[in-house]
């Protein structure tokens, strides 16, 4: 009939974990649609064989990357652990986290976990493109990041681990729980401990991770570890919000309950001045320009690694009718897709 609902019903269904749900869509058929599918591309691959449905992928504007924590973890302050009057005890050094950065392989991340799903990247503002540094590279050598910890002053002891002035090179690097951060993790541990870091992995309920219960010390926010990672990326088009979250105003802490986004606590006079100035800034160009440059200190600064610039991976079942699984590309999935953090 004319002027009719497409659907009777609509039942929406969150929680759980990708795989779960890419199952329900591309193996049981019990839904029609599932959407961030942050799922082994072999995996997906697998169940899209079954017949029942589709993995559909968009460009996407999402960076799965390493946080490093600017200050102590470990050491409470009034109160507050990571606490801006107390600064990490290793890693406001340089070649630290120059050493970090070398030490991530992130292709062999996107070839064998996220496949078509994702792509290695030396950038933190991947999309649009127009804001898309070209002057950025990322590189993967082990031996060049040992190099790095030498001249830090950070020699290897008996068990292969580094010391510096009687402490141990170790860190704690969490996540939330997924397969493909966990072996994420994984690949990043075994090049850090060949390179003389200790590392601990763990693993927080993506619920209890992502939560913004100022209670609660396992979430992002709080970052009571000294690496994390997980996935971000702008809520619109335009950079501006999501690139103040590095900005000095935004740093996360217990006087605002941990709600501000800048959550490694790294904070620069220069890159306060050139957010202001991209914020009343009215030519195109030069706006760009300054978002490039702010990105740039983002990542010559190590404040964050770069893994994956993931796309847009989603499952659809064959049953739905007014949409070409064969060249998907959907301004509402593209709406959808306009970010959250996960």
């Amino acid at each position: 009939m004319p002027n009719r609902p497409f659907f009777d019903m609509v039942e929406l269904k969150g929680g759980g974990d990708a795989t779960s749900a890419a199952r329900a869509v591309l193996q049981t058929g019990e839904f029609d649609f599932a959407w961030n599918m942050q799922v082994e591309h072999q995996v997906l691959s697998g169940l899209e064989r079954g017949g029942k449905g589709k993995v559909l992928i968009t460009p996407g504007a999402g960076i799965e990357h390493i946080q490093v924590n600017f200050t102590d973890p470990w050491t409470e302050v009034d109160g507050e652990r990571s606490s801006l009057k107390k600064s990490h005890p290793f890693q406001t050094d340089p070649l630290i986290r120059q050493a970090y950065a070398l030490a991530v392989d992130r292709r062999t991340v996107a070839e064998q976990l996220y496949g078509a799903g994702g792509q290695p990247s030396s950038n933190f503002l991947v999309a649009p493109s127009r804001f898309v540094s070209s002057n950025t590279r990322w590189e993967f050598d082990p031996k060049k990041a040992a190099t790095l910890l030498d001249q830090a002053g950070w020699k290897r002891g008996s068990d292969g681990v580094r010391v510096k002035d009687g402490q141990r090179l170790k860190l704690v690097y969490q996540t939330s729980v997924n397969p493909i951060r966990q072996k994420t993790q994984a690949i990043v541990k075994k090049t850090f401990e060949d390179i003389g870091i200790a590392v601990e992995l763990k693993a927080v309920n993506a619920g209890v991770y992502f939560s913004s219960d100022p209670g609660n010390p396992d979430t992002y926010s709080h970052f009571y570890t000294d690496i994390q990672m997980y996935n971000t990326g702008p809520g619109a088009p335009d950079p501006q919000v999501h690139m103040d979250r590095f900005t000095s105003w935004q740093i996360a802490q217990k006087a605002n309950n941990w709600s501000g986004r800048n959550i490694p606590r790294w904070s620069h006079p220069e890159y306060d001045r050139l957010w202001k100035q991209a914020a009343t800034e009215l030519d195109p160009v030069q706006r760009a320009a300054l978002y490039i440059t702010m990105n740039d200190m983002v990542i010559q600064h190590n404040v964050v690694v770069p893994v994956t610039w993931r796309h847009g991976v989603a499952a659809a079942g064959t049953k739905l009718r007014g949409m070409d699984l064969t060249s998907w590309d959907s301004n509402l999935w593209h709406l959808a897709y306009w970010y959250r953090e996960a």
